[in-house]
């Protein structure tokens, strides 16, 4: 499908997306104001199309998809530019995640570059996500103000100045205080009518970053830290409201649609306030364009593949929302490449190079990261392997196992025509650069630490692990009693719930993160390299390395 036919499609289904909340006034006179929002969420420094593209459905046959490439800074600096174009009123936005978790381009400058990026692309808002807190609030207070890393110092091609956009967090707090870490709001007036564009962080982001990040910080209630700025903002004459918040859901159908969409956005919205109009989500790495409880909800999937075009009508006597409608368009990577976009792409890509094309090795085929049945994938059984490698040795911590937490695998590892993988291609598949803890843990710590990988059952969290260890599990059973403990071997041997066992974690699990609480009660820590680096010298050293079965762990279910 051509970028014409592709982009005229996303446009007629606006349409179809619309939730209108009153009928559009008949008199010239009372012509409505015309408001455009541009929203994206989940950026993750992707400055580059990502390798995974975006499935799209056929407009000539609705049962049938594809991957088309998609993404890429310089090219939604173009489509970002086009559906401003005649538009007067138009604000781009995001969700969150803006950085964090990114590739080595970004990551390597402590994603300076996608901070002039957005800059550069006219962003004007954001939420904050849980990634922006992956080096602590200090670090995203340089994001957003400037100067030089503390530790690296100045490393890109002219002084960091920091972000021209504003950072929102309506519902992150220094911690015993009522003050947040950023302004909650910002009021934005458009021929006269004011805007207020909320932001907010997921509650739950101190479970999923580490301890250090999140020193010093409270993260609340969203839908609470919301309602509680209404009787402000109306105050001040606002009758227009608008929510980013980096929280999401999971629908099960295309991304413009809503059907069964679950998760935790759909009680919070339910939640709000009615002065709320339109929220604007993320966090899922989704794309839906969602009605709920007459509340138009949005989210644009991942790594810059989709920008979403919100058009609003708004009333220029009430000051209050007439109707919206949305469609998510995708970021054809076929598209012109704004030049200035270009430009400073080109200038970090020249000084990354050097580190960037390091050889890491070369790999039979793509490294997975798509989990089987029983939660196991090809590429987090080598990064497990990795890591056992890199400390089983006496004098590296002697360990016996290797366990790393699926969330830390950004993408597949993937690899050019003959086979070759690089260290920005390690680096993509785990860009946390967690550093590996071996510790000493009892047999029946280890099936208790296996037990919390349930804690959420709608979404558990299985950990990848190294060769030699295997277990079964029946997610039926009662939490608790999932594992099942007569199965647990290791080299052939079952393992003894009152023998010790030596083994590496990423110092993110080691201290709990995940929900795996029991981790903490690790013993005799010897602090090894990396997790990238393991990785690396692991591919470096098997060379030509094939995909593993993916028969450690066992679904007794299937």
């Amino acid at each position: 499908m051509s970028l014409l036919h592709r982009f005229a499609f996303a446009v007629l289904l606006a349409g179809a997306a619309a939730a209108s909340l009153a009928a559009l006034p008949a008199s010239a006179e009372d012509e409505p104001v015309s408001l455009r929002i541009l929203a994206i969420n989940d950026f993750h420094g992707n400055l580059k199309p990502p390798s995974s593209g975006i499935r799209v459905a056929d407009p000539n046959d609705p049962t049938k998809s594809s991957v088309v490439p998609a993404g890429g800074a310089a090219q939604m600096a173009s489509l970002v530019k086009l559906l401003t174009d005649g538009q007067p009123n138009t604000i781009f936005v995001s969700a969150g995640d803006l950085i964090g978790a990114s590739p080595f381009l970004s990551a390597m400058f402590h994603d300076e570059p996608t901070i002039e990026s957005m800059s550069q692309m006219g962003l004007a808002l954001s939420a904050v996500g849980n990634h922006e807190f992956d080096e602590g609030k200090d670090e995203l207070l340089r994001m957003q103000n400037g100067g030089c890393h503390p530790t690296d110092g100045c490393r890109g091609p002219q002084p960091f100045t920091g972000a021209k956009f504003h950072y929102l967090a309506a519902s992150t707090f220094l911690k015993g205080t009522d003050k947040t870490v950023f302004p909650p709001y910002e009021i934005r007036t458009f021929e006269d009518i004011p805007v207020a564009f909320i932001g907010l962080t997921l509650k739950g982001t101190a479970g999923i970053i580490s301890p250090a990040s999140s020193a010093g910080l409270e993260f609340r209630n969203e839908a609470e830290s919301v309602n509680a700025l209404i009787p402000e903002l109306k105050a001040k004459g606002v009758q227009a409201i608008v929510v980013l918040i980096h929280e999401g859901g999971w629908p099960s159908g295309g991304m413009n649609e809503c059907p069964g969409l679950s998760g935790p956005i759909v009680d919070i919205v339910k939640d709000l306030d009615s002065a709320v109009d339109i929220v604007i989500s993320g966090h899922t790495h989704q794309a839906y364009v969602c009605t709920i409880d007459k509340r138009l909800v949005t989210s644009a999937d991942k790594f810059g593949t989709l920008v979403t075009a919100i058009d609003v009508k708004l009333d220029r006597t009430t000051h209050g929302i007439i109707s919206t409608s949305a469609t998510n368009i995708v970021v054809d990577a076929t598209l012109p490449k704004d030049p200035t976009q270009t430009a400073l792409i080109d200038a970090y890509e020249k000084l990354a190079a050097p580190i960037a094309n390091q050889p890491a090795g070369v790999i039979t085929q793509v490294l997975s990261r798509l989990p089987n049945a029983a939660g196991e994938s090809a590429l987090g059984d080598v990064i497990a392997d990795a890591q056992l490698a890199a400390t089983s040795a006496p004098d590296k911590g002697s360990a016996v196992i290797a366990m790393t937490n699926p969330g830390g695998i950004r993408t597949d590892l993937a690899r050019r025509d003959d086979g070759a993988v690089s260290f920005a291609d390690v680096f993509a598949s785990q860009p946390f650069r967690n550093q590996l803890v071996t510790v000493t843990l009892t047999g029946a710590e280890i099936k208790a630490a296996l037990e919390q990988q349930w804690l959420d059952p709608a979404r558990p969290r299985i950990l990848q692990i190294s060769h030699g260890f295997s277990y079964a599990f029946d997610a039926k059973q009662p939490a608790g009693a999932r594992i099942d403990a007569a199965t647990m071997t290791l080299n052939g041997k079952a393992v003894d719930p009152a023998a010790s066992y030596r083994v590496t974690l990423n110092n993110y699990l080691a201290l709990g993160g995940d929900g795996f609480t029991t981790f903490k009660s690790g013993r005799e820590p010897i602090v090894g390299p990396y997790d990238d680096e393991a990785l690396f010298a692991y591919l470096k050293a098997n060379s030509p390395l094939a995909p593993p079965p993916r028969d450690r762990i066992v679904n007794k279910a299937q």
